[in-house]
């Protein structure tokens, strides 16, 4: 498969992938770039995220990180879930914060994956870093 050809499968199994994934919609975050093995998504902290402390609370950057794993590690029309995640706090991220998650998919053997997500905010200061285990499993989530 071509590189553009790779890249046009992954756009489309994200956009298939959004249309049921109510979570991810539901905070707002959005798909901001999509290919084989990589994906960034986006999300504008709100004032209804906030913690007792004022900043964002811990799960929803951890959400966010999560989302942009899952759309990474499904990019290539096989059916891929977590078997297990850590995430960093680096950072606080406050309201008004646009956040950005960044998956780089990090080694690719057999039916496993490891993927490193690295969350910033708008002025690019690191909030969060993510490590997330894939396992595939049967399946497609699109016909090809």
């Amino acid at each position: 498969m071509t590189t553009a050809d790779a890249r046009t499968l992954a756009e489309r199994v994200a956009e298939s992938m959004y249309t049921r994934d109510t979570a991810t919609q539901a905070l707002g975050i959005r798909i901001a770039h999509i290919g084989p093995g990589f994906a960034e998504l986006a999300m504008a902290v709100r004032t209804d995220m906030l913690n007792g402390h004022e900043i964002c609370h811990g799960g929803f950057i951890f959400t966010l990180a999560d989302s942009a794993f899952a759309y990474a590690c499904n990019s290539y029309n096989l059916n891929t879930v977590a078997s297990g995640c850590a995430i960093e706090f680096t950072a606080p991220a406050r309201a008004g914060d646009m956040l950005t998650a960044r998956a780089h998919e990090r080694q690719l053997a057999g039916r496993t994956g490891v993927y490193d997500v690295e969350v910033a905010n708008q002025r690019g200061e690191t909030v969060a870093l993510f490590r997330g285990k894939s396992y595939r499993i049967k399946g497609h989530l699109i016909e090809d």
